[in-house]
């Protein structure tokens, strides 16, 4: 292969056939090949400061883009510093590619001590993905990344890794022209039996109702239109928040976990649910046991798995949400009765809200004012008290515009780097972080890679001076608190040293004025608001 091209280049060409336009990484030793004509190749390349964050940052790129988040890390360390966050695009069936170095294959499982050794790498990075490769000759690389890519675009989409062997870089690569557009594979359809069998006890039910998930999120036209012709409320899970905007008449963006929402559930006389697991994160966090689905239970998801799940599925329809929401609409014929789901929402709703304390209430007031103020923003979060709040009660904007990582596997640390993903793809629309002050030390190191691209991310700082969860949680059971107090430094100041805006929300001020403020500066923000301002002392 002596007059073939040199493997860095040809690698970064077929990454652009796929329609990859950035990646993340760390520049190492061990990935240098990887970043040979990296420069030249009209890719952007985004540095975190830490790998953990770049697999963050993959993550919120990928939500907001639709395409897959594509991040570069070194043999050893690169890749068990990504791991968790490679957990989080897992549970969350979020499309993220991970190339990384790997020992030379001579050295594979003998434990001579090479730098950054691992016994076996390619099995620690298969528990979070899709599946996990070591490359074996240089021109399976074409190979495996249609593989992966066919994952991404023809099943559920999770995180793939891709390990390359050091010796591998010395070779050269057939000089064969790479095309300028891949072959990409289609999703699933379900099948017409299905579809047929779906629409007919759709069309009997006097008392439908759909669930939404984070697999409909880009079937938001289609989720509506056939809510509206059944007459359905649309109860949204988390990742599913917005799909029907908050003034929607069928819109119920309030988590399962709540008593008049499993009471909606528990009077409808059929379910379809698109694109959920299900799942106890969303349905019964608590452990107090799952609500009832009364039957027919129609589930429509590209993942056959999720068809034997928790609650299985009387009809199974196996394909994309919007292929197979379209195959519905062509098939259910519009309601003939007196309307009533707009009631069944707005008492479920209203019964919800009523239900909450004076904190939470208070807070879900805090995130109307952030969503009021900034509409088109994309609100991303962390493990923190607002963020709960919303995943318990919150009508996002529109769709994908509210995600964060306190539902599933339920990381700290996840809210910085990933705004700052979500914003390289949300073109002018704001990217809000909203982090507490525990969450946000864990990756607090990225506020210096914002400044790199000065990225258009409003940091909304929720300060208590504690994990604050985990305080009252321990007082919940009995526990007295330890280990949770925390010292918290002056944001305001912090934020100056990285030479990024910041300002309080004090007794006086307006959060409205601050998130203008805010939104109209080109680069980063930061907004310091204690809970005391918006709970009150006692709380």
């Amino acid at each position: 292969m002596a007059d073939g091209r040199r493997p860095g280049p040809w690698s970064l060409d077929l990454l652009k056939a796929y329609g990859v336009d950035t990646v993340f990484g760390i520049p190492g030793i061990h990935t240098i090949p990887l970043y040979d004509g990296l420069a030249e190749s009209g890719l952007r390349h985004v540095t975190p400061r830490h790998e953990q964050g770049a697999g963050f940052m993959a993550d919120g790129y990928a939500r907001v883009s639709g395409k897959p988040g594509v991040c570069f890390v070194i043999t050893g360390p690169g890749l068990t510093n990504i791991l968790t966050a490679l957990g989080q695009a897992y549970s969350d069936s979020v499309p993220v590619l991970v190339l990384s170095s790997v020992s030379a294959r001579r050295h594979l499982a003998f434990g001579d001590g090479y730098l950054h050794e691992l016994p076996d790498q390619r099995a620690m990075a298969a528990g979070v993905t899709a599946f996990s490769h070591t490359l074996q000759a240089l021109e399976d690389l074409p190979r495996v990344l249609a593989r992966a890519f066919a994952v991404f675009s023809a099943a559920r989409p999770r995180p793939v890794h891709v390990e390359i062997p050091l010796d591998l870089w010395d070779q050269r690569v057939p000089a064969v022209p790479v095309p300028a557009r891949v072959v990409t594979v289609p999703p699933p359809q379900p099948c017409a039996a299905a579809i047929a069998e779906a629409a007919d006890a759709l069309g009997r039910a006097e008392r439908p109702v759909l669930i939404a998930g984070g697999g409909a999120r880009r079937a938001g036209a289609a989720v509506r239109a056939l809510a509206e012709r059944l007459d359905a409320p649309v109860v949204m899970t988390v990742n599913g928040r917005g799909l029907l905007p908050p003034e929607h008449a069928l819109a119920v963006p309030v988590s399962p976990e709540l008593g008049p929402v499993q009471g909606l559930l528990a009077d409808s006389d059929a379910v379809l649910a698109v694109g959920t697991e299900l799942g106890p994160t969303d349905f019964d966090p608590l452990g107090t046991g799952l609500p009832t689905l009364p039957a027919p239970r129609i589930r429509l998801d590209i993942d056959p798995a999720q068809m034997t799940g928790s609650y299985g599925a009387d009809i199974a329809l196996i394909g994309d949400a919007a292929t197979g929401l379209g195959a519905l609409l062509d098939r259910v014929a519009g309601r003939t009765a007196a309307p009533t789901g707009a009631e069944r929402a707005d008492r479920t709703r209203v019964a919800a809200r009523a239900a909450l304390d004076r904190r939470t209430a208070a807070i879900a007031g805090f995130l109307e004012s952030l969503r009021d103020t900034l509409p088109h923003a994309v609100i991303v979060g962390d493990s923190t008290a607002p963020v709960y709040v919303g995943n318990l009660i919150f009508a996002a904007a529109r769709p994908g515009s509210w995600f964060n990582s306190a539902m599933g596997f339920g990381t700290l640390g996840y809210a910085l780097p990933a705004a700052h993903g979500a914003a390289l793809a949300a073109g002018d629309r704001p990217v809000i972080c909203l982090a507490g002050d525990g969450g946000l030390h864990f990756t607090l190191g990225e506020l210096a890679a914002l400044r790199d691209r000065d990225a258009r991310v409003i940091v909304v700082v929720w300060n208590n001076a504690s994990y604050g969860e985990i305080k009252h949680a321990m007082r919940r059971r009995g526990v007295t608190p330890i280990g949770v107090e925390l010292f918290t430094p002056d944001w305001l100041k912090l934020a100056e040293a990285y030479g990024i805006p910041a300002a309080r929300l004090d007794q006086t001020g307006s959060l409205p004025a601050l998130l203008r403020t805010a939104a109209a500066r080109p680069g980063p923000s930061l907004i310091q608001v204690d809970e005391a301002r918006i709970v009150g002392p006692d709380a």
